[in-house]
């Protein structure tokens, strides 16, 4: 497993997920991933970047398309920003 820290170029994260690197670029156009980049404008892949990619293949696998994935993470994303704001409020009320 690759460290959170770690960053991998596009070749090596496409091989990580078991996807192709065009599936990478196509997943950045539709909006579904934001790899950060270097300087001279290479992509990177953090943990979370590799993550995101792991359960994109996953919904393609149950038969979703990219406008259904992007609902569900989007949703996804939405459920994790308001627990922890619950849970933030839960210790502050305490």
């Amino acid at each position: 497993m690759v460290p959170p820290y770690s960053l991998q170029a596009n070749l090596d994260a496409a091989e990580l997920v078991g996807t192709g690197q065009q599936n990478l670029q196509l997943y950045e156009l539709k909006g579904l991933l934001e790899p950060g980049r270097t300087v001279g404008g290479t992509r990177r892949y953090s943990e979370q970047d590799l993550d995101t990619l792991r359960r994109i293949s996953s919904l393609l696998a149950d038969g979703l398309n990219l406008a259904g994935i992007r609902v569900v993470l989007d949703l996804e994303s939405a459920n994790k920003l308001l627990h922890k704001q619950l849970a933030a409020a839960r210790h502050h009320r305490d």
